[in-house]
Protein backbone atom coordinates (compact mmCIF):
# COMPACT_ATOMS: atom_id res chain seq x y z
CA UNK A 1 0.00 0.00 0.00
CA UNK A 2 1.52 3.56 -1.10
CA UNK A 3 1.34 6.81 0.75
CA UNK A 4 -1.33 9.56 -1.00
CA UNK A 5 -0.85 12.97 -1.00
CA UNK A 6 -3.55 13.67 1.19
CA UNK A 7 -2.46 11.27 3.80
CA UNK A 8 1.26 11.59 4.31
CA UNK A 9 3.64 8.60 5.35
CA UNK A 10 3.65 9.51 9.30
CA UNK A 11 -0.26 10.08 8.97
CA UNK A 12 -1.81 13.22 10.09
CA UNK A 13 0.24 16.52 11.39
CA UNK A 14 -0.17 16.81 15.29
CA UNK A 15 3.18 19.35 16.17
CA UNK A 16 5.91 20.91 14.82
CA UNK A 17 9.31 21.99 16.57
CA UNK A 18 12.47 23.65 15.50
CA UNK A 19 14.68 21.07 16.91
CA UNK A 20 14.35 17.11 17.26
CA UNK A 21 15.05 17.74 21.36
CA UNK A 22 11.61 18.95 21.31
CA UNK A 23 9.98 17.20 19.08
CA UNK A 24 11.34 14.35 21.01
CA UNK A 25 10.38 16.05 24.38
CA UNK A 26 6.26 16.43 22.53
CA UNK A 27 6.64 12.40 21.75
CA UNK A 28 7.75 12.00 25.57
CA UNK A 29 4.79 13.95 26.87
CA UNK A 30 2.50 11.63 24.54
CA UNK A 31 3.60 8.92 26.54
CA UNK A 32 3.61 9.99 29.89
CA UNK A 33 -0.51 10.60 29.35
CA UNK A 34 -0.50 6.96 28.38
CA UNK A 35 -0.67 8.25 24.48
CA UNK A 36 -0.21 4.81 22.18
CA UNK A 37 2.78 6.08 21.02
CA UNK A 38 2.97 3.65 18.32
CA UNK A 39 0.77 5.90 16.62
CA UNK A 40 3.21 8.87 16.23
CA UNK A 41 6.13 9.30 13.86
CA UNK A 42 8.87 11.94 14.35
CA UNK A 43 10.00 13.60 10.32
CA UNK A 44 12.51 15.94 9.90
CA UNK A 45 11.83 18.22 6.89
CA UNK A 46 14.43 20.50 4.91
CA UNK A 47 17.52 18.76 5.74
CA UNK A 48 21.06 20.14 5.26
CA UNK A 49 24.62 18.67 5.93
CA UNK A 50 26.66 20.33 8.48
CA UNK A 51 29.90 19.61 8.29
CA UNK A 52 31.87 21.13 11.67
CA UNK A 53 35.70 21.83 11.29
CA UNK A 54 37.63 20.07 14.14
CA UNK A 55 41.25 20.61 13.24
CA UNK A 56 44.30 21.06 10.64
CA UNK A 57 45.22 17.74 9.10
CA UNK A 58 49.22 17.37 8.81
CA UNK A 59 51.32 14.18 8.12
CA UNK A 60 51.66 13.73 12.13
CA UNK A 61 48.40 13.58 12.38
CA UNK A 62 47.44 11.76 9.97
CA UNK A 63 50.44 9.11 10.75
CA UNK A 64 48.94 8.88 14.42
CA UNK A 65 45.52 8.44 13.41
CA UNK A 66 46.50 5.36 11.06
CA UNK A 67 48.94 3.85 14.26
CA UNK A 68 45.75 4.05 16.53
CA UNK A 69 43.88 2.73 14.14
CA UNK A 70 46.19 -0.16 12.81
CA UNK A 71 46.92 -0.60 16.27
CA UNK A 72 42.71 -1.88 16.92
CA UNK A 73 43.23 -4.37 14.14
CA UNK A 74 46.84 -5.54 14.62
CA UNK A 75 45.47 -6.40 18.73
CA UNK A 76 42.39 -8.22 17.20
CA UNK A 77 44.30 -10.48 15.17
CA UNK A 78 47.06 -10.81 17.51
CA UNK A 79 44.40 -12.49 19.98
CA UNK A 80 42.87 -14.38 17.08
CA UNK A 81 46.30 -15.95 16.73
CA UNK A 82 46.34 -16.09 20.36
CA UNK A 83 43.97 -18.65 20.37
CA UNK A 84 45.89 -21.12 19.12
CA UNK A 85 48.99 -20.87 21.09
CA UNK A 86 49.94 -23.52 23.51
CA UNK A 87 51.99 -21.78 25.96
CA UNK A 88 51.43 -18.03 27.68
CA UNK A 89 54.13 -17.01 26.35
CA UNK A 90 53.52 -17.82 23.19
CA UNK A 91 50.29 -16.12 23.75
CA UNK A 92 51.43 -13.01 24.79
CA UNK A 93 53.85 -12.57 22.03
CA UNK A 94 51.29 -13.18 18.78
CA UNK A 95 49.29 -10.13 20.66
CA UNK A 96 52.21 -8.44 21.18
CA UNK A 97 53.21 -9.31 17.60
CA UNK A 98 49.84 -8.40 15.99
CA UNK A 99 49.60 -5.44 18.11
CA UNK A 100 53.12 -3.98 16.60
CA UNK A 101 52.67 -4.84 13.10
CA UNK A 102 49.25 -3.59 13.64
CA UNK A 103 50.84 0.06 14.23
CA UNK A 104 53.77 -0.23 11.55
CA UNK A 105 51.19 -1.14 8.65
CA UNK A 106 48.66 1.57 10.00
CA UNK A 107 50.81 4.22 10.33
CA UNK A 108 52.09 3.75 6.69
CA UNK A 109 48.68 3.29 5.38
CA UNK A 110 47.98 6.66 7.53
CA UNK A 111 50.55 8.94 5.53
CA UNK A 112 49.67 6.74 1.70
CA UNK A 113 46.28 8.32 2.14
CA UNK A 114 47.81 12.00 3.57
CA UNK A 115 50.02 12.01 0.66
CA UNK A 116 47.24 10.51 -1.75
CA UNK A 117 44.89 13.80 -0.73
CA UNK A 118 48.30 16.28 -2.43
CA UNK A 119 46.97 18.69 0.05
CA UNK A 120 43.08 19.35 -0.93
CA UNK A 121 41.77 18.68 2.16
CA UNK A 122 44.19 19.28 4.91
CA UNK A 123 41.75 19.89 8.02
CA UNK A 124 39.59 17.44 9.64
CA UNK A 125 35.82 17.72 10.41
CA UNK A 126 32.77 15.40 10.97
CA UNK A 127 29.50 15.50 9.38
CA UNK A 128 25.96 15.34 10.63
CA UNK A 129 22.46 16.02 8.54
CA UNK A 130 19.61 18.08 10.71
CA UNK A 131 16.39 18.91 9.65
CA UNK A 132 15.16 22.45 9.99
CA UNK A 133 11.94 21.41 11.05
CA UNK A 134 10.70 18.47 12.90
CA UNK A 135 6.58 17.18 12.35
CA UNK A 136 5.30 14.99 15.00
CA UNK A 137 2.71 13.32 12.85
CA UNK A 138 0.15 10.78 13.90
CA UNK A 139 -2.23 8.39 12.69
CA UNK A 140 -5.37 9.81 11.76
CA UNK A 141 -7.46 8.02 14.18
CA UNK A 142 -5.70 9.38 17.17
CA UNK A 143 -4.97 12.88 15.99
CA UNK A 144 -7.66 14.71 17.90
CA UNK A 145 -6.24 13.63 20.84
CA UNK A 146 -2.59 13.59 20.23
CA UNK A 147 -3.28 17.24 19.39
CA UNK A 148 -4.96 17.60 22.61
CA UNK A 149 -2.64 16.39 24.54
CA UNK A 150 -0.01 18.54 22.66
CA UNK A 151 -1.91 22.08 23.41
CA UNK A 152 -1.41 20.99 27.19
CA UNK A 153 2.14 20.37 26.55
CA UNK A 154 3.06 23.79 24.81
CA UNK A 155 1.38 25.92 27.63
CA UNK A 156 3.39 23.90 29.80
CA UNK A 157 6.73 25.13 28.24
Amino acid sequence: MSASVSMPMGGVQVGSYDSYEQAQAAVDFLSDQKFPVENVTIIGSDLRMVETVTGRLTVGRAVAAGAAGGAWWGLFVGLLLGIFSTDGSLWIGSVLSGLLAGVVFGAIFGAIGYAATQGRRDFTSTNKIVAGRYDVMCNPARAEEARAHLARFSLRN
